[in-house]
């Protein structure tokens, strides 16, 4: 079972989020999400972990020690293989 906390920044007309999040569900992967057009300053925050770009997705990860992942726009064998689960 998946122990991570995954936090999801998101828009909702972006089409690679409602894959990620179907992806999710599909696998019973919970998850918080964040729209950065809605939640003041989470746009700022991707872009600082994005490289300057307001791409979403954009995943951060964090394991049970506090180890911290981060994703932007990952493709779903990406996605996969940071969480451990193989496609099917």
């Amino acid at each position: 079972m998946n122990t991570k906390k995954i936090l999801m920044y998101s828009t909702t007309w972006c089409p690679d989020c409602h894959r990620a999040e179907a992806f999710f569900k599909h696998y019973g992967v919970g998850f918080e999400k964040v729209d950065i057009e809605q939640s003041e300053g989470a746009a700022e925050i991707v872009m600082n972990l994005a490289n300057g770009k307001r791409s979403v997705p954009t995943l951060v990860i964090t394991d049970e020690a506090g180890g911290e992942q981060v994703l932007v726009n990952p493709r779903l064998p990406e996605l996969a293989g940071a969480l451990g689960i193989t496609l099917n």
